[in-house]
């Protein structure tokens, strides 16, 4: 027995097996190209891994994989009680589908770990086939025809009188499927009775080319009717995103009955994303952005993109940024300006230290403070700047063992689900401004309701949806009080987010206020937030920086407040405030530094030379450094004349303030 099984990515070859137990690889016209293995139990079928560099076939009771490189390491496991019948492994999402005689059908990732495993069917499971954009499988068997989510639970299960269903294909477009029966027929089903809810508003697709949307809060009821299937819909934003197999539909949630309407280059769009000014639509051909008015914004790309393996995990789109986690390197994100497709900043890519699972960029705020987070596949999970220029950007890690996240869609909160707790970040940007305070701008529950492998399905205002692993939804609110809070901050109320605070009396609030005081350099509103906190040290710290006498010295004991130091001493040097610059590095024990300042401008040498000898002197050491003690060598300290020179730095820094009070005002901190 031989059977064609699948094409490779690149339609160059064919794989066939057989209960000869042979694996062998064709080319398409038919010429025998190798024979990969040869084993004397037989084998029933077989699938092209996502890069088409390994294969995975049964073997009675087991599953194995095989790369196509000789002596690579074979992974195997026993994955069913009984002969296993039918396999599948998506390129989109990785997993691999596994049926048998066991009456069963299991998910697994491409490491041999089970993610779902069924409840014993009647009869053997048949055949099993995923669709090709890796969220929803069909699964045959005796009279029977089930759709799955990738996740494993069931949408739907119908009884066809077929016999047993021998094979499933899916169309490219995922909206329907092809069944080889028993019986001797051939079996169509279509998708239908998909959701997409928002808000107060829940659309059904009822038949292939109709859906009903119904408003929630006066139970109004309106019919879209199309010329052509539908194969994907987003809604989100006050808009609702139909693509169907030629055109592409825009509504809003204000007027149902005026869609605009464009042509598809291709008809086999596999996603759409959202956000509140564009929307994104993936196809074979490309990436292409478009207004919520039908115009095309942009199209980006990237040397080897692959727009048949994207998904939503993969993929994230905001206002003015659109991130791309490379497929060929899954270390890398690739990140482009919306507005003209061209690669953000200086071009580089974000790359990581291992493999990144699932990416997430903020949608509010300004375009230079974007931020994206990300999990990789460690299930660590890391926040970091979208703004690259040259220098090498901070990427923190925020959180460990986090399973899924989501961004609010009306500001930067972010919710999610780490080991078993559920958490949400009220103010993220807080590990760049004082990582001590991150802890303490965080909600956190017990998320064993949950079950495992969770998924969080949107983050809407205050309401988090999110799915179990049975497939029913959880509703959760959180407070609205950090969304307002938020508000008020960027539109710079400080005395009303005082005030919300001193109302709602929560130190989870206080701490967002005290680090966006910070970002925002507002040290009046931080003092009062960090004091509300108990941050007494911190206060005070607060307090001598408002008693500098210039504006750059103040905003560089902010930067230094932060943990910024390489920005704060550039800033002072960049201000011609050299001995502070020094100061600033002799104070944080950076001493070669400050001898290098000192050096370099020629001044203060003997103030680096006494503190550091203080220094040693203090801790009963001697100089060890052979720049120290040649710069030491006969010079002795005389403290009356460094702490004059000190003096009169002060001195300076207070006259050069007064002489500018124009520009001082206009830098003072602001209320």
């Amino acid at each position: 027995m031989m059977r064609r099984e699948q094409e490779d990515n690149e339609a160059s070859s064919l794989i066939s097996v057989g209960e000869d137990g042979q694996i062998k690889i064709w080319s398409k016209s038919g010429m025998l190209r190798s024979t990969l293995a040869q084993q004397g139990t037989p084998i029933y079928s077989v699938a092209w891994g996502p890069d088409s560099e390994k294969i995975l076939y049964t073997s009675g009771k087991q599953l194995i994989i095989k790369p196509l490189q000789a002596n690579a390491k074979i992974l195997q496991w026993k994955a069913h009680d009984g002969i296993i019948l039918k396999v599948d492994w998506n390129s989109v999402n990785d997993l691999i589908l596994s049926a048998g005689e066991d009456c069963k059908y299991k998910v697994w990732d491409s490491y041999g770990r089970l993610l779902y495993s069924s409840q014993s069917h009647e009869y053997p499971i048949t055949s099993v086939a995923w669709a090709l954009d890796g969220e929803l499988f069909a699964v045959g068997s005796f009279h029977t025809l089930r759709l799955c989510d990738k996740t494993g639970w069931s949408y739907a299960l119908e009884k066809p009188n077929t016999g047993s269903l021998f094979n499933i294909a899916w169309s490219i477009d995922g909206t329907q499927i092809a069944g080889a029966c028993g019986n001797g027929h051939v079996i169509f089903a279509h998708v239908v009775e998909q959701r997409w809810v928002w808000k107060n508003y829940e659309i059904t697709l009822t038949k292939r080319r109709t859906m009903e949307v119904r408003n929630v809060l006066n139970d109004a009821v309106d019919l879209l009717e199309f010329r052509d299937r539908v194969i994907k819909a987003s809604l989100n934003y006050e808009h609702l995103v139909v693509s169907t197999s030629l055109q592409c539909y825009i509504f809003s949630t204000k007027n149902w009955n005026t869609p605009l309407i464009f042509d598809l280059k291709e008809g086999t769009v596999s996603l759409i994303l959202q956000a509140e000014r564009h929307f994104l639509l993936v196809d074979g051909g490309g990436i292409y952005l478009y207004s919520y008015e039908g115009r095309l914004i942009s199209s980006p790309k990237f040397p080897g993109m692959r727009t048949d393996i994207l998904n939503a995990q993969t993929i994230s789109l905001s206002n003015d940024t659109l991130a791309v986690r490379d497929k060929s390197d899954e270390k890398v994100i690739y990140l482009f300006e919306t507005s003209s497709g061209k690669p953000l900043g200086d071009g580089k890519p974000l790359s990581h230290k291992t493999e990144i699972l699932e990416i997430a960029l903020d949608q509010k705020g300004l375009t230079n403070e974007r931020k994206i987070v990300f999990i990789d596949k460690n299930r660590d999970l890391y926040i970091t700047s979208v703004k690259r220029f040259g220098k090498e950007q901070k990427i923190i890690k925020i959180g460990t063992m986090v399973h899924t996240l989501a961004w609010n869609d009306t500001c930067n909160i972010l919710g999610g689900v780490q080991d078993e707790r559920f958490t949400v970040w009220y103010y993220p940007n807080a590990v760049y401004v004082d990582k001590e305070l991150l802890p303490k701008t965080l909600f956190e529950k017990d998320a064993s309701e949950f079950s495992k492998n969770p998924q969080i399905v949107s983050f809407v205002g205050s309401q988090i949806t999110i799915r179990r692993a049975d497939g029913s939804l959880i509703h959760m609110n959180i407070s609205p009080y950090p969304a307002i809070l938020h508000e008020y901050v960027s539109s710079s109320k400080w005395e009303d987010a005082i005030r919300l605070c001193r109302f709602v009396k929560d130190q989870t609030l206080w701490a967002c206020l005290a680090a966006m005081a910070v970002a925002s350099k507002d040290m009046d509103t931080a003092e009062i937030a960090y004091a509300s906190i108990g941050e007494i040290d911190k206060v005070k710290y607060i307090g001598s920086i408002k008693d500098l006498p210039s504006k750059e010295s103040k905003l560089a004991h902010i930067l230094l407040f932060s943990g910024n130091i390489q920005d704060a001493e550039m800033l002072l040097l960049q201000a011609g405030l050299i001995y502070q610059a020094i100061q600033v590095n002799i104070n944080l024990y950076n001493w070669e530094r400050a001898l290098e300042l000192a050096m370099k401008h020629k001044t203060h040498v003997d103030t680096v030379l006494a503190y550091r000898q203080k220094f040693l002197d203090d801790f009963g050491k001697k100089e060890t450094n052979q720049r120290f003690l040649q710069n030491a060598e006969g010079l002795e300290v005389n403290w009356d004349k460094i702490k004059a020179k000190i003096e009169l730095e002060i001195a300076k820094e207070r006259e050069r303030a007064a002489a500018t009070p124009a520009v001082r005002a206009s830098i003072t901190i602001q209320h």
